[in-house]
């Protein structure tokens, strides 16, 4: 039972746990769109009643094809917004924060160099913690 509570405690697992509920709300929020806009736009684009009744019909054989874009938008929308919401604005604070540090914006050679180091200090803890 010991194991179990440092296991559940570790901040990982807490981090992870938060960013699946917060994962699944923002999903919720997505998929609103994508039904409530994209959707019907698409269903009246193949002029259909709903976009799972958007179908092309090539040959006798009738595709999806409705479902498949509403898909393809989902994913899109969620790129987008992790992109522009999360990930833009870390890298710009990570980026003000090496200049706080070191006066000037980090060359590619130096953020190279530090990835490097990072790397090779995270391979040296994990061999560390091995022995």
């Amino acid at each position: 039972m010991k194991g179990f509570k440092e296991f559940i405690m570790r901040g990982n697992v807490v981090e992870l746990a938060t960013a699946v509920i917060i994962g699944n709300a923002f999903t919720a929020i997505v998929n609103a769109i994508v039904d409530g806009i994209f959707n019907p736009l698409i269903a009246a684009i193949f002029k259909a009643d709903a976009i799972e009744s958007a179908v092309v019909d090539i040959a006798g054989i009738q595709f999806g094809i409705g479902m498949v874009i509403a898909a393809v938008i989902n994913f899109l929308l969620i790129a987008a917004v992790v992109y522009f919401i999360i990930i833009a604005p870390l890298n710009k604070l990570q980026e003000q924060m090496y200049v706080r540090k070191h006066g000037h914006k980090p060359s590619e050679e130096e953020a190279a160099a530090s990835e490097t180091d990072l790397l090779t200090e995270i391979r040296d803890l994990l061999a560390a913690r091995q022995n």
